[in-house]
Formats: C-alpha cells, structure tokens, sequence
C-alpha cells in the first residue's frame, strides 16, 4: 500500500469559505518546517476527522524527517510516506481515514488535501492515514476549464460504476443464487447510469470558475479528494519545491525534508 500510495494520489484531494475561502475555521494551524523554508496551513473544522488525524501526527513527531516524495510542477507537492523517514521507528502509516469530501472545499492554489488509492480499488475513497498533498496548480482558461468538466464527468461515471460493481460483488457473495461476472458487470453498468440520472450533469460554480481562472488550482481532482486545509504562509516555499528537479518518477533529485510540524491552538 505505502509503494502505491507514493506513485500517486488516486492521486491522482484546497481552500475558503462556502466558495470565498476552502480552510473553514482557522482556529488550529500547523507550522510546517522544511529544508526549503516554513509554510503555515490551517486546518478546516468542516474535516474533522482529518483535522483531529493531522494534529496527532504531527505531536507524535511522525512527520518529522519524511520527504516531498512526489513533487509536479503547476500540480502538487506531496509528502507523508513514513518510510522515507531516515528513521524509520515511527513508520505506522498502513490505515486510512473515512473520506470527507465537502463541495465548499475546492482544489485551489494553497490547499491542502489528503493522498488515497484510486477508485478501482479506493470506492469510498478513503484517505491516506498519513499522506498528503499541497496544491501548486496553474491558472486555468476557459477552453482548459471546459475540457476539465468533461473530465470530471468521466471520473465520476467511473467512480459510480467501480462503486456499484463493489456493491452488487459484496451482494452476490451473500445470496444463495449464483450470480456471473458478467451479470454483476452488465448491473453495474445500469446502477451507474441510473445515479448519473439522478444526479444530473455536474455544473462548476461560477465563483469557483473565477477562482480557477484568477488564481489557480487543479480543478480536476474536485469532489474525489478530500481538503482539510489551506496555506496561510509560505506558498513561495511551495512554488520552490514544486520547481526543484525530479527523477523520471517525479521524486526530487535532492531529498527535500519536512524537519518538523507544530500545531499551533
């Protein structure tokens, strides 16, 4: 799981108010010192799980001496993998958290989101117990933005159908009537369908299009990460790492370290 979770964030998720501001209260922040700098992030109230999850790492010390692992430019900077950790005594990171995905809590530049496994195996898309990601992102057109809904339209077929194959699986294992792979698959199908019609089409929110279009984001990962905070300084920090000079695998050439995380009350 760990090996997985490194090589992408399904991540491949940020942050204000009800669309204004994606990080909620910002009554707990987090100081987060690293080789290139200090960045301080606050932590949503509407994501308490995650919130309440972060702060017991971070006073555990565990995310003291864990790399950016995975670094994009214009996308994301991710870090949490505790056996990248020089000492590697506090590695515990093979759980995750139920997801809390709130459409207030959008991907724009400066949030912060937690890491999971894809929807073909992660259906409830359950987080990293661990891992997170820092939002560089770019600055959308509206060709890109268009092109963007399309495919936040497929991610969502896909992940209604991988949730209904999960579910008509788990049905067939408990009834005493043998049901075929194809019948579970051509049922998926139709369930999918069917919740795509009750949902109707997904509509972007004018103020999130302004966001994206002014200061950037990545857009594409709405409504299937889960955002628990955003940065309130330091975001210069993040532009650095996100530029620094990656492997084929996207993991920096020169070890980049989180030394230490204080939660500030």
């Amino acid at each position: 799981m760990r090996t997985s979770f490194r090589m992408m964030l399904s991540l491949a998720v940020l942050l204000v108010f009800a669309g204004c501001s994606g990080g909620g209260s910002k009554g707990v922040r987090a100081e987060i010192k690293t080789t290139e700098g200090d960045i301080i992030i606050s932590l949503s109230d509407l994501t308490p799980l995650h919130r309440d999850n972060f702060i017991k790492l971070a006073e555990s010390g565990f995310y003291d001496g864990v790399t950016f692992h995975r670094v994009i430019k214009d996308f994301m900077i991710q870090t949490g993998d505790g056996s990248t950790r020089q000492d590697s005594s506090l590695i515990d990171d093979d759980y995750t958290i139920p997801a809390e995905i709130n459409d207030s809590l959008f991907h724009r530049r400066g949030v912060v989101a937690a890491a999971r496994m894809g929807d073909d195996v992660n259906p409830e898309r359950n987080s990293s117990g661990t891992q997170f990601y820092i939002v560089q992102g770019k600055v959308y057109n509206d060709e890109e933005l268009a092109a963007t809904i399309q495919r936040i339209e497929y991610n969502r077929r896909q992940f209604l159908y991988n949730k209904a194959l999960l579910d008509l699986r788990r049905e067939a294992a408990g009834s005493e009537t043998p049901v075929s792979e194809d019948e579970i698959q051509q049922n998926a199908i139709i369930r999918a369908y069917e919740a795509m019609e009750e949902a109707g089409p997904y509509v972007m929110p004018q103020n999130r299009i302004n966001v994206y279009k002014t200061e950037g984001g990545t857009p594409f990962l709405d409504g299937a990460y889960t955002v628990f905070g955003e940065v309130l300084e330091g975001m210069e920090v993040v532009d650095a790492i996100a530029g620094t000079a990656t492997d084929m695998t996207d993991k920096p050439v020169k070890d980049i370290r989180i030394l230490k995380v204080k939660i500030i009350k």
